[in-house]
């Protein structure tokens, strides 16, 4: 386990403010260039001449000999899901009994859907949808960047200075989620820090943490996973904080259930207009995460591992159906009882210790992933004490994964075979393309 919140502050340290200064100077410059790169790299998959759809012709390949692959799941997402007719999302749609979704519904929690939608609005083509979409995203990542240098001075270069943003920013919609965790964080940081006036907390931990938990709640209606984290900021409440067991204190259970209910008040804010306007396309979106298989798609160990270990197909997707759920759950509990046994040795509950061990759970058993989801691991290799050798393994794979699959995309679309060092890079997509060519649209499918 990671270490415990408190180590967050002995990092923050006291900063003299020309220090201060010339950390975020430095910090955003790197993420400026970061998303200039990013953007300029994503943005040669467009342009015309377009399709009827207003599809670029060049997409997905652009350029292949390009340092970093121009696909990105920003430009694919223009058409299949009403994204480029306008359609406001989930109120009009369905899912048919093929799994196809259909009416403006899209695979994505309801707040992500909503993003999308504004990022068309006034746009014709996936060129023009993409630069709306750039436009929106990065706000979120220079404020990722602030509050990330505020709470953990140069190891924000972590964040800045690695290839994931570059690869990764204009992606997907990962920004905006990465933003809740963040801040989340970044509010009970703050509220625990001493007020120039009085030396005291500026906010007491209910307060923070209510706030927290609010803006978490934002995060499981982008993409889930910051919704996880309320139950380690409300261990830590009931706990009393950084006062832990020296409190001397009863457990604070109506501390703990006010940060639960805030969350379960914010989703229902933010689900519940979608549930009333259109009910069966709000359901739609869940019913195909439900039904969808671990295949080549998804990029998972289940795939790639345990697949080839069972002949049968129907019985390898009832395998993973279940095992994916029942381990998801293990690693909450096992990363819950290893956190409370923290705190029982050091008199604190290290929630964001256990926020990450969750996240790394939910990542490593569920039946999709994709390598952008290398942002939502990053603040955490930030804020917490993880082993250097660790974070280099990491980071090393992930270019190698992202460098090999999104560039394979764009040879599968032009129907040639893949150079070597991709084949060993994504092996399995490499038995598609050689083997089942009518296979091969799956590969580029792209959702995550």
């Amino acid at each position: 386990m990671p270490s415990a919140a408190s180590d967050l502050a002995v990092r923050r340290g006291l900063l003299h403010r020309g220090e201060t200064v010339i950390i975020m100077v430095t910090s955003l410059l790197f993420t400026i260039a970061a998303l200039t790169w990013s953007y300029r790299a994503k943005l040669a998959c467009g342009g015309a001449p377009f399709d009827e759809f207003g599809r670029s012709a060049k997409f997905p390949v652009g350029d292949p000999n390009a340092v970093i692959p121009c696909y990105s799941d920003l430009m694919f997402l223009w058409v299949g899901r009403d994204i480029d007719n306008h359609v406001f999302p989930y109120i009009h749609g369905g899912i048919t009994e093929q799994g196809h979704l259909f009416g403006g519904v899209v695979e994505y929690p309801v707040l992500s859907g909503l993003l999308m939608w504004l990022g068309a609005i006034g746009k014709e083509t996936d060129y023009t949808f993409f630069i709306q979409s750039a436009l929106i995203l990065t706000p979120f990542a220079l404020v990722i960047t602030i509050l990330l240098a505020w709470m953990s001075r140069w190891w924000v270069l972590l964040w800045a200075a690695t290839p994931a943003l570059v690869l990764y920013a204009f992606h997907n919609w990962e920004l905006p989620v990465v933003f809740t965790s963040v801040a989340a964080i970044a509010v009970m940081a703050f509220g625990a820090s001493a007020s120039g006036k009085t030396g005291q907390r500026r906010m007491s931990l209910r307060t923070s943490a209510i706030i927290a938990s609010v803006i978490l709640a934002i995060g499981f209606s982008l993409k889930i996973y910051p919704g996880m984290f309320v139950l380690p900021l409300a261990l830590y409440v009931l706990t009393h904080g950084a006062l832990g067991q020296s409190a001397r204190r009863a457990l604070d259970w109506v501390g703990a259930a006010w940060v639960v209910v805030a969350a379960v008040v914010t989703t229902l804010v933010a689900q519940v207009p979608f549930m009333i306007a259109g009910y069966e396309g709000w359901k739609a979106a869940l019913d195909f995460q439900g039904k969808r298989k671990a295949d080549i798609d998804t990029n998972t160990f289940w795939y790639w591992g345990v697949r080839p270990l069972v002949g049968d197909i129907d019985l390898y997707n009832s395998i993973v159906g279940v095992a994916s759920t029942l381990l998801i759950i293990v690693a909450v509990v096992a990363a819950t009882y290893l956190a409370w046994r923290q705190y029982k040795i050091d008199g604190v509950f290290p929630w964001i210790g256990a926020s990450f061990a969750l996240l790394a759970g939910f990542m490593l058993f569920h039946k999709v992933h994709s390598p952008q989801y290398t942002l939502w691991v990053l603040p955490f290799f930030v804020l917490l004490r993880v082993p250097w050798p660790a974070i280099a393994v990491y980071l090393v794979t992930d270019v190698t994964l992202d460098l090999s699959i999104f560039r394979m995309f764009g040879y599968l679309a032009m129907q040639q075979p893949t150079p070597w060092y991709i084949d060993a890079g994504v092996p399995a997509c490499r038995s598609v393309s050689r083997w089942h060519r009518s296979s091969a649209p799956r590969c580029r499918r792209g959702r995550r």
